[in-house]
């Protein structure tokens, strides 16, 4: 295997599937069949979800809520993605813990990152809920801290694209895929990959970060293996 220890951060948006809002079950139970297909090859993995299919902090700022209020409501999103997520893997039989920036202690471990290791160390995949506890910083910048702070060997970005493109495969089919990147370059180009505070965190502590379609079945457990799928930010 090619990783021992990855970060897997996923969108919120991610687990919309087919709806507009919420939590699309397929869809989760999917990532968490992809997920054990990496646990059953020994990897530690911890995982950061967004919150965007339930809340999003910045868009209610812009409407007139406080900031700082918005973004803790964000945070509690994040909490409930991770419980849905804890909730799928438990019943494919993965033990799962969820830690949380914020202290909820009745559905959450607080976050400690000692017990964070030692969870990963005897093979319990672990959630960070909450994004880093504070406003202003996405959950982006809370994979990147978390991921530097565990020794995570790689940033794993899943999406619903297959990787970096020059512009937006979405929008033109005509968008060039990079293979590998280096940040410098992200920076120049001034691709959107994470934003720029996870960016230059995860430049500065040397983390790459690959990002890849995770709707695609077996990506992920291809990437562990060492093939080039996606793209790879070093």
């Amino acid at each position: 295997m090619s990783y021992k220890r990855v970060l897997l951060k996923l969108s919120g948006e991610a687990l919309l599937g087919e709806r507009q809002y919420g939590i699309d079950p397929k869809r989760i139970n999917q990532y968490a069949l992809e997920i054990q297909s990496i646990t059953d090859h020994g990897v530690e993995v911890a995982i950061v979800i967004g919150g965007g299919n339930i809340f999003r902090g910045v868009s209610a700022a812009s409407n007139g809520i406080d900031r700082v209020q918005a973004d803790y409501m964000g945070m509690l999103a994040t909490v409930i993605n991770g419980l849905a997520l804890q909730s799928a893997l438990e019943e494919n039989c993965i033990q799962t813990r969820l830690q949380t920036a914020i202290k909820i202690e009745a559905v959450a471990e607080a976050y400690i990152k000692r017990k964070a290791v030692r969870h990963l160390e005897k093979g319990r995949v672990v959630i960070f809920g909450g994004g880093t506890g504070n406003p202003f910083f996405t959950t982006d910048s809370a994979a990147v801290l978390r991921a530097i702070e565990i020794n995570a060997d790689v940033i794993l970005k899943g999406t619903r694209v297959d990787g970096v493109f020059d512009s937006d495969p979405e929008k033109n089919k005509n968008a060039t895929m990079f293979k590998s990147i280096s940040f410098n370059n992200v920076l120049d180009k001034k691709l959107k990959i994470m934003d720029s505070t996870a960016f230059t965190l995860s430049k500065e502590n040397n983390l790459p970060i690959i990002v890849f379609n995770m709707n695609k079945k077996g990506n992920l457990l291809k990437i562990i293996k060492g093939n080039k799928i996606g793209t790879t930010v070093n």
